[in-house]
């Protein structure tokens, strides 16, 4: 299983919610691939945050960076070539990363749920 997929089976198994996959590439070079997804609460949140970390060094992934586990409010996991992000619905609204991805870039469709990564 790739790192995508075991990031994606955390999310679903967590119950995240309003999964969305952005391929950035060309548009940045600190990623290829964004993944957002919003808890329904502040200890949900942490709780997803949580469940992708482990899952990912479980089968042996590391993650460069893990943020915001302990607020709960925007969890922020750098796997590399994957970023997730685990945010609160409100903050997810706020910071609009799919609309900042695909307007602020000229993307029009960059924001697809439940998109494969290319690659």
């Amino acid at each position: 299983m790739s790192q995508y997929e075991r990031i994606r089976q955390a999310l679903e198994d967590a119950k995240a919610e309003d999964i969305v996959v952005l391929d950035v590439r060309g548009l940045t070079d600190i990623a290829d691939t964004m993944v957002i997804a919003s808890g329904t609460s502040s200890r949900h949140v942490s709780s997803v945050g949580r469940r992708v970390d482990d899952a990912l060094r479980a089968a042996g992934y590391r993650p460069q960076g893990v943020e915001g586990v302990e607020a709960g409010e925007w969890v922020l996991i750098d796997c590399g070539d994957v970023i997730v992000h685990v945010m609160h619905p409100k903050i997810r609204a706020f910071y609009a990363l799919e609309k900042l991805w695909s307007e602020e870039f000229g993307r029009g469709a960059g924001a697809r749920t439940g998109a494969r990564p290319h690659g």
